[in-house]
């Protein structure tokens, strides 16, 4: 393992940061007190400026290595938590109840600060460092703001780079896909409303519940009929509300879910026939049902050229026998798939102890990473701005 210097010299530091960033989790666009520690921290690294404020809560700052260069390479973490209860019992479990870092984005936004570090003390590198914070990752649209706040009009950038935490009991393992990475995903919800009843005599209802119950089913049919078997679309509904007491059929219901997909015809075609069968479904038992669908993460697509630059500078760090330079896709998403529709780069993973799940109440992440991440980080800016001689 070959940590930078200064980032090995930090390590007690950035657990410290984690440690209080994890313990102080904030939900997208409320990331207040960890964007203040951001900026805060960056000021004391000495960087060249420090914005704040972009999409709400964000952070950019700009880092001028020892060159004249005017080749610009971004940075990228998120910052904020989800709204789950935390049940790890450790001695820096959220102090925040219902609000928990279950997705690691405390060790991003660490890993990231610490990259700032290293590049402001060595500016070993020729042209801008553009390193960016962004809140709400997690389904609220956090890069789509920074990006209609003008990121990138404001701080160009000729390529960025991105890391996510993965718990696969491998430490020190990067890894990336090329071309598309991580599905698109749209959320939905399904209102229902036909006509209550007393439970005792159902045939005056039109049951709410069990159309939400049928639909649910229903939907699934268009992966098993409508699909075609090479192509991936994921289908889930995760929730059906109906019905408050024991001795009344439901007059309303509501349904949840996501559409995770690979390609923009893949997910017309399960939008229109999530459409279908809701209007079927009305006309079949006369009721009303609508339906609200709406896109939240585009495919996020690795360039091939800097994917390869990516695991050259993680082999650097964690040498090339631990780095995977073709890593299956995966149907999870990630919002930094918007920065990546406007300018060219790519998101790698990199693997730590422990493998309980993301987005779990249990997760616990392995602070060891926090160097790993922010050498590798580091080291792709100091290979993309090379200092000549």
């Amino acid at each position: 393992m070959n940590i930078l210097p200064t980032i090995a010299e930090s390590k007690d530091e950035l657990e410290a940061i984690f440690r209080d960033l994890h313990a102080h989790p904030e939900i997208g666009f409320t990331e207040t007190r960890t964007s203040a520690i951001v900026a805060d921290k960056l000021r004391e690294y000495g960087v060249d400026e420090v914005h704040t404020g972009l999409g709400k809560t964000g952070v950019v700052a700009l880092i001028k290595g020892k060159g004249q260069g005017n080749r610009r390479v971004g940075l990228r973490a998120d910052m904020d938590a989800l709204p789950i209860h935390e049940t790890t019992g450790l001695d820096y479990a959220s102090t925040n109840p219902g609000v928990m870092h279950a997705c690691g984005h405390d060790s991003h936004t660490t890993m990231l600060l610490g990259a700032a570090k290293h590049l402001a003390a060595t500016r070993d590198f020729d042209g801008t460092a553009v390193i960016v914070f962004q809140p709400a990752e997690e389904g609220l649209g956090g890069a789509r703001q920074m990006l209609a706040d003008g990121l990138f009009q404001q701080f160009p950038c000729d390529e960025i780079f991105g890391m996510h935490n993965t718990p696969n009991g491998k430490p020190g393992t990067v890894a990336i896909c090329k071309g598309e990475a991580m599905a698109g995903a749209a959320f939905f919800d399904i209102h229902v409303r036909g006509r209550g009843s007393h439970a005792a005599r159902p045939s005056d209802s039109k049951d709410a519940l069990i159309i939400a119950a049928s639909l649910a089913s229903e939907l699934q049919t268009i992966l098993s009929r409508n699909v075609p078997a090479h192509d991936v679309v994921v289908i889930s509904v995760t929730q059906i509300h109906a019905g408050a007491a024991y001795n009344v059929v439901p007059e309303t219901s509501h349904l949840a879910g996501t559409i995770r997909y690979f390609s923009d015809e893949m997910y017309r075609l399960a939008a229109e026939r999530i459409q279908a069968i809701c209007d079927g479904m009305a006309v079949m038992h006369g009721v009303d049902i609508s339906l609200d669908l709406r896109n939240v993460f585009d495919v996020l697509i690795n360039d091939d050229e800097l994917s390869d630059v990516y695991m050259q500078a993680a082999g650097d760090i964690v040498g090339v026998e631990n780095t995977e330079p073709n890593a299956a896709p995966v149907t999870g998403s990630e919002d930094f798939a918007d920065m990546l529709r406007v300018i060219p780069g790519a998101y790698c993973t990199v693997g730590h102890a422990g493998t309980m799940p993301l987005h779990n109440p249990e997760f616990m992440l392995d602070p060891s990473v926090l160097p790993i991440g922010a050498s590798v980080m580091a080291r792709v800016v100091e290979r993309r701005l090379p200092l000549e001689g």
